[in-house]
């Protein structure tokens, strides 16, 4: 970098070496190709150079003797003199990914929070909604991308008329919005799995795409339902206020099937103008956090341990995708439980061997219920009244964010086979949970 600063005999004398550990390597390389003859003047130019170097001999001499080398390595250097910019390309690169999936499989690995089940302690895909003329311009959305990792996405009416959504209802108090995941690509190029949500405007329709992992609803929920009420709930008194309601058939992967399912178009509450925002938003990315992956292989994984693991060998069809195939990812869960322990959860708070559970701070926020803490609700495994206790050679795992993870309760345990660390270090984006994980 600062070789102009050096003197020409200094610049010399580094080139020689460089020289010298070319020349080492045909000779290790060609030893047995080579006849004696050529072998011989090889070892003579190398030994000549040496001694020039050795003697401090001027530029000038070094000069001649660097020379002689050189002519040498090209009669006698094969394909390893002289090598090509591409070929040390290829090379570098070839250790250079080497050492990087050694790091990756012993040491640490990268890895994104996809969803927000370990939320506020980690953060997935979130969102900031904009109003109508709000929305970010061009540098503003190149900024946000570099410290965000913020994309914007965006959806307008196709006509003037009242916002409608296909609904399915659950039971007479719970309605989802049908949205139909199929095959997408993100970054333009690497295949990944979307959700698409409908919209119908005086009796058109138009539809935006969102990564899978993403909770479109909470955006709905923001811009339709109001502060403080639930999308489920919104729908339903919608729903009853409108009814007889407008129905048709989605055609949805289940499964493994493609099945028909009958929906019902319910009104948002909200008419708009041809043109008009029907959402505007900017997908802000998951945490980008490094495993270790070294720690468990001396030490037993902690109760309370944030508690990466793969779910190849999780055996149960809350581990499957549409197709009906296994999940095969690595989740971020937090421990609640090793081998023999009893686990039960006395809503807000879940309880371990018979006591409230200690190990993390996020155990006590969440018994509390501070802040951003929703603390721990019954379900699946883990219903009210039930007890789980854990098998030899298993974890149990949970989500911070209990109300909207889908955990040990809904799957069950985690083999010990397929624990591969904890949280380190997250990397990414640049906010004020930069630095180490906990």
């Amino acid at each position: 970098m600062f070789s102009f600063l050096y003197s020409e005999e200094k610049k010399m004398r580094r080139a020689a070496a460089n020289w010298l550990e070319l020349a080492e390597r045909v000779h290790h390389y060609r030893r047995d190709q080579l006849s004696e003859t050529q072998l011989q003047k090889l070892l003579n130019k190398v030994a000549e150079l040496r001694q020039r170097l050795k003697e401090r001999s001027d530029a000038g001499r070094l000069k001649l003797a660097t020379e002689a080398l050189e002519r040498e390595l090209r009669e006698s250097g094969g394909r390893h003199y002289p090598v090509s910019s591409f070929v040390e390309n290829v090379e570098f690169f070839l250790v250079a990914a080497i050492v990087i999936l050694g790091l990756r499989a012993y040491f640490v690995q990268p890895f994104k929070i996809p969803t927000n089940s370990m939320w506020p302690s980690y953060y997935g895909m979130t969102h900031e909604s904009f109003a109508a003329g709000d929305e970010p311009g061009l540098l503003r959305k190149a900024a946000r991308l570099l410290t965000l990792g913020a994309t914007h996405y965006s959806a307008n009416a196709p006509a003037d008329g009242e916002v409608l959504v296909p609904v399915v209802f659950y039971s007479q108090n719970y309605a989802r919005i049908m949205a139909v995941e199929k095959p997408g690509r993100t970054m333009l190029l690497l295949p990944t799995t979307v959700r698409e949500y409908s919209f119908s405007v005086g009796g058109e329709q138009t539809r935006i795409e969102v990564p899978a992992d993403f909770d479109f609803e909470r955006v709905l929920e923001e811009q339709y339902a109001g502060p403080g009420r639930q999308l489920s709930s919104h729908l339903v008194e919608s729903a009853k206020r409108h009814w007889p309601l407008e129905s048709s058939t989605m055609s949805i992967l289940r499964g493994g099937q493609l099945q028909v399912v009958q929906v019902y178009w319910v009104s948002l509450g909200k008419k708009v103008a041809r043109g008009e925002s029907l959402a505007s938003f900017d997908i802000l990315t998951g945490d980008l956090l490094f495993v270790d992956r070294i720690w468990y292989q001396f030490v037993r994984p902690r109760v309370g341990q944030g508690f990466v693991f793969k779910t190849e060998n999780i055996h149960s069809p809350e581990m499957q995708d549409a197709a009906g195939e296994q999940i095969r990812q690595y989740y971020v869960k937090r421990l609640v439980g090793t081998p023999g322990d009893r686990l039960e959860i006395k809503q807000p708070v879940l309880w371990r061997n018979s006591a409230p559970i200690g190990g993390a701070a996020a155990f006590g926020e969440n018994a509390q219920q501070e802040g951003n803490y929703p603390g721990y609700t019954n379900d699946g495994l883990l219903a009210a009244g039930k007890v789980v206790t854990v098998p030899n050679d298993f974890y149990f795992a949970l989500g911070d964010n209990s109300p909207r993870s889908k955990d040990g309760r809904a799957w069950g345990f985690v083999p010990k086979k397929d624990v591969v660390g904890s949280p380190l270090f997250i990397y990414y984006p640049l906010t004020k949970r930069w630095g180490f994980a906990h």
